[in-house]
């Protein structure tokens, strides 16, 4: 059975900001991956890849898989190699000619699809960015593994990696590092049966 795994890895200001790390979406607070990761950037690097060569595939939203589609299909060495090559699923209703390699387009409902996945896997299964679709996932106890990498920054508005569920969510702490000198890398596992 494959493990659902939320990193990729997933990038968050202190106080929970998902929100245009990179500063193209034209969020007035956007921008803040590079700015606030600085010289931490080459060791967030080292993990990005150590996380996509353990991946047995990533699972995207339609927007996240656009937004990296078109910055790694151009792109050679070890990490866009792998992420070029890797399967790729995709969840949604619009896109109809994937464009980029090994791509699967998921479509119906995203529950459904997403469980029966995970059974047709054996690895990591690993949601990058698609904060959308990962609330969808925790909402519905999908999500096995949370893995975030803290940025030095509180923004103070934005879209925020959870939204409102239905019931706790409740978690475990069980690895904790830091990236460079700034960046903390935070990984939770689900905790199924707590009351």
């Amino acid at each position: 059975m494959g493990k659902i795994v939320m990193s990729g890895p997933q990038n968050v200001s202190l106080d929970g900001v998902v929100q245009d790390p990179d500063g193209e979406e034209g969020f007035r607070l956007g921008g803040w991956f590079v700015h606030f990761g600085g010289n931490d950037l080459e060791e967030w690097n080292k993990v990005a890849l150590d996380e996509a060569l353990a991946a047995e595939a990533w699972l995207l939203g339609r927007r996240s898989y656009e937004f990296f589609g078109v910055r790694w299909r151009p792109r050679r060495g070890e990490l866009a190699d792998r992420l070029n090559n890797m399967p790729k699923y995709v969840v949604s209703s619009t896109l109809e000619h994937p464009d980029w390699n090994n791509t699967t387009v998921l479509q119906g409902d995203v529950v459904t699809e997403v469980s029966k996945l995970k059974q047709e896997l054996d690895g990591e299964i690993v949601v990058p960015a698609s904060y959308q679709l990962g609330r969808t996932l925790m909402e519905h106890d999908l999500v096995d593994e949370l893995r975030l990498v803290i940025f030095p920054v509180v923004l103070g508005t934005g879209e925020r990696l959870f939204d409102e569920t239905t019931n706790k969510k409740p978690m475990r702490l069980v690895a904790t590092k830091t990236i460079g000198d700034g960046l903390a890398f935070l990984t939770y596992e689900s905790v199924r049966d707590a009351s």
